[in-house]
């Protein structure tokens, strides 16, 4: 055996490199090409719904007959309802407009927070960052993406930019926007070993990676100095040469996909390439192979040779039989009982003799022990992350309170068998407060009124986030004085100290509270409606006061300051 071995070990042992190192290159390319395509389809998937969606909000009569005659309020409500009924369906229930003529930019987000209020602001040629506006209109008709961080509105999105013509005139660009994290986390953020996905545009700046500081934030305003692209991560001019032969080829469509090897980082990487004909981008995957393909796949090629060399001696047959490939079939048999579930064979085989295959059997015993600690470490994974999940539906993103959903449940649990009281609490002229000091400030005025009103209450109440600047609070088996006594404390809580605004310094903020007692058989609907009853009365009395609703009287207002 040792003979033989020696006459067919050193051949064999390099042909078998060369057949490994050939099919792991072929297979690696095949990989490639459709890992590019894979990525070229999530990357159309992700997108093309919301340009398709863009191109005909562009198409759109009653936009047109707008842009060209933005002072009608006939057209201009037109308009406007056109917007936000497509702003529903965008998935980030966004959408801007931009009219040519007189530079008016409009918008509104998925809070509907510039409802009545679209117009922000006019785009400069001026302002370097409008550019992207004056770059876009000189690019003809049809939806455009950019990546951009715009300042004016403190967003950064994949934006989609639909220039619209009435022949060789420009009316206005319109569109939409994907929030670049969760672009990001939905097509190029899948984890997998030994792959670096990312979206790069024409000149080979980078739009989507997993890695922000290699995103081009400013692809149609900054210079080209100043971007990161796909080139920079090559080492050497030939690598830059063979990427840009591979991006022209696929552009000018002679193939879905193209592959190639290239030198990053002192390692040769095989890179793959797609583009996405429809919106403007190519799809480029980096794989290292020795990462993606185990060179100890190979590993059965091997034992054959070895099993071509144990021919040589037959005599040892037996002996062979008896310490190899007994023991590999009862291995095989603990396989068995470990692809169904059953890993105790596998925990008990891991001590016995300690030759190839005891040190194999003692490697499948921790194998075993390790999927059987990682399916119960995912398991208990799944449910704390279910759990927060259901957290998440409950609670209000900003201030943290409930949200509506998480209120309307606390009231079906703790209204079943008894009367309970209810405040609706708005703050007064929350909207000059926006308008003056800007809506970040009116954020921080909506975070400190929930804090303050959480704090007020007691533990048995609950308190939620009921619209933009109203909370509602749930006072379970509330007698008439606890009712007035808890709009009392919330009032009180106003006065205790100006809110900070930051650099824009602080303001005394007031709200107005209406409060209603309800029968445990009242509905919350009619609850809220008597609550609300009493709210718009302390709206019309002159704010900053509260009004408890009564069925057949309505009990005079207090004012918090009285």
């Amino acid at each position: 055996m040792l003979l033989g071995f020696a006459v067919v070990a050193v051949p064999a042992y390099f042909a078998f490199n060369w057949v490994v190192s050939s099919t792991v290159i072929q297979l690696g390319t095949l990989f490639a090409e459709k890992q590019v395509l894979y990525d070229r389809h999530r990357g159309l998937q992700a997108l093309l719904r919301e340009v398709s969606l863009a191109e005909t909000l562009a198409g759109s009569q009653a936009i047109r007959d707008w842009a060209l005659d933005e002072e009608d309020e006939t057209l201009r409500r037109r308009g406007i309802a056109e917007l936000e009924h497509y702003r529903q369906s965008f998935v980030d229930h966004s959408y801007f407009f931009v009219i040519d003529r007189s530079g008016n930019y409009y918008y509104n987000d998925a809070g509907n927070a510039y409802a009545g209020d679209q117009l922000r602001y006019a785009v400069s040629p001026q302002n370097p960052r409008d550019k992207w506006y004056f770059a876009t209109r000189a690019l003809g008709e049809g939806c455009h993406l950019n990546v951009d961080n715009d300042a004016n509105l403190r967003v950064t999105k994949v934006w989609m930019n639909c220039v619209i013509r009435e022949g060789r005139n420009v009316l206005g660009i319109l569109g939409t926007g994907i929030d670049l994290s969760a672009f990001i986390q939905e097509v190029v953020n899948i984890p997998q070993a030994g792959i670096t996905s990312m979206f790069v545009d024409r000149q080979g700046q980078v739009q989507a990676h997993r890695d922000e500081n290699l995103v081009d934030l400013a692809s149609l305003s900054a210079e080209m100095s100043d971007k990161r692209s796909v080139y920079s991560l090559v080492d050497a001019p030939e690598d830059k040469a063979v990427l840009q032969r591979l991006m022209d080829e696929v552009a000018a469509g002679g193939a879905l996909a193209k592959s190639a090897f290239v030198n990053i980082g002192g390692k040769q990487t095989l890179v793959g390439v797609g583009y996405l004909d429809k919106l403007g981008w190519f799809n480029v995957t980096l794989m290292d192979l020795d990462a993606i393909i185990e060179r100890g796949l190979f590993v059965p090629i091997g034992l054959l040779l070895l099993a071509v060399m144990v021919l040589v001696a037959v005599l040892l047959m037996l002996v062979f039989k008896r310490t190899v490939l007994d023991r590999v079939s009862a291995l095989e048999g603990v396989v068995r009982s470990a692809r169904q579930g059953d890993y105790g064979p596998a925990m008990g085989m891991g001590t016995g003799q300690q030759d190839e295959i005891g040190r194999l059997a003692a490697s499948f015993t921790e194998m075993a022990a390790a999927v059987d600690d990682n399916t119960r470490l995912l398991e208990a994974r799944v449910r704390e992350r279910t759990r927060e999940l259901e957290e998440l539906a409950f609670r209000d993103g900003q201030t943290g309170i409930l949200n509506r959903r998480g209120f309307m449940a606390a009231h079906a649990e703790a209204t079943q068998s008894d009367g309970y009281g209810l405040l609706v609490v708005d703050i007064d002229r929350f909207k000059s407060i926006n308008d003056r000091y800007g809506h970040a400030a009116g954020d921080l005025v909506v975070l400190e009124v929930a804090r303050r009103i959480s704090a007020a209450i007691g533990n048995r109440d609950s308190c939620a986030r009921w619209g933009g600047d109203e909370f509602i609070v749930l006072l379970p088996g509330a007698t008439p004085e606890q009712l007035r006594a808890a709009a009392t404390r919330v009032m009180s809580a106003m006065d205790q100290q100006p809110i900070a605004l930051g650099q824009a310094g602080s303001i005394t903020a007031s709200v107005s509270v209406g409060a209603c007692l309800a029968d445990a058989r009242d509905s919350l609907d009619v609850a809220t409606d008597m609550a609300d009853t009493a709210l718009y009365m302390a709206k019309a009395q002159g704010r900053n006061m509260v009004v408890v609703f009564d069925a057949e009287l309505m009990v005079p207002p207090h004012s918090a300051k009285a």
